[in-house]
């Protein structure tokens, strides 16, 4: 039995958000594998000094991408073969996720100066082992960290160890650039609201694609379970079997009284 029209917006919604879901997958992996194995960020892994964080941070990327490609998988096949199974699976990993995302939301909010701190001491990191090696690794990653926070060094614009890797700017904005270490704490501690509600709208987004999936089981589930439909009766004619011999019958006898006779 066809799905009824609940069940049809249900399987569309669903193809629709894993697709999506899967090309955000793509996306973080693929991140995750450049930053891992690029031989223009492998600076990264090469510091000594305070950089778990970042190792910690790239190998969760990699393994969320993963994981969000995996649960996208098991979401189209289940929406497109109408398949409970597989839809089932989908619901759980789903539901973990939504329950990661609501919890990371709340630390991030509840910790955002603590990442800060930790994201500026990296920051220190990377600036004392580039003054000390010069590593072209090095130079990428602190132009990475000043051209997206628009930030120059540990005093801002006038530090000489650093200036090369600085933003281009005009002479007026090139001087009032802050230092780096500073816009890095202020930036989680004043961003921490929007970063929650960030991952708080992720999560709900989740829950409306799981409240869909359980939607569409119970349709497939229904119209598995349904009785075909009646249909009316037919009138009936009999008809004469083929071939059949004709019926004979044989005439019968006239009796004629005799006193009628004379």
């Amino acid at each position: 039995m066809a799905l009824d029209g609940c069940g049809q917006l249900c399987k569309c919604i669903l193809i629709l958000f894993n697709i999506l879901f899967a090309l955000v997958g793509f996306a973080m992996l693929g991140l995750g594998l450049w930053l891992r194995f690029s031989s223009e960020t492998r600076g990264f892994f090469d510091i000594d000094l305070n950089t778990q964080q970042f190792v910690i941070g790239v190998s969760v990327l990699i393994a969320l991408g993963a994981v969000i490609l995996l649960v996208a998988v098991f979401g189209d096949y289940g929406a497109c073969n109408e398949n409970r199974t597989a839809l089932g699976v989908f619901s759980c990993l789903l539901a973990i996720l939504a329950g990661l995302e609501i919890g990371a939301g709340v630390f991030a909010y509840m910790r955002s100066d603590e990442v800060g701190e930790q994201l500026a001491k990296f920051y220190i990191t990377v600036y004392a082992q580039y003054v000390d090696k010069g590593d072209p690794g090095l130079t990428l990653t602190l132009s990475m960290f000043h051209n997206v926070l628009h930030c120059c060094g540990l005093i801002g614009a006038l530090d000489p160890l650093v200036q090369r890797t600085c933003p281009d700017t005009g002479f007026l904005e090139t001087i009032t650039l802050p230092a780096c270490p500073t816009v890095i704490v202020n930036l989680f501690e004043s961003k921490a609201p929007l970063v929650m509600g960030l991952f708080l709208g992720t999560a709900a987004m989740l829950i409306f694609a799981l409240v869909c999936s359980s939607l569409l089981s119970k349709e497939i589930q229904r119209s598995q379970s349904s009785p075909p439909p009646l249909h009316p009766p037919l009138l009936y004619c009999p008809l004469p079997p083929p071939n059949q011999d004709p019926v004979v019958f044989s005439p019968l006898p006239v009796i004629i009284p005799v006193a009628d006779a004379l």
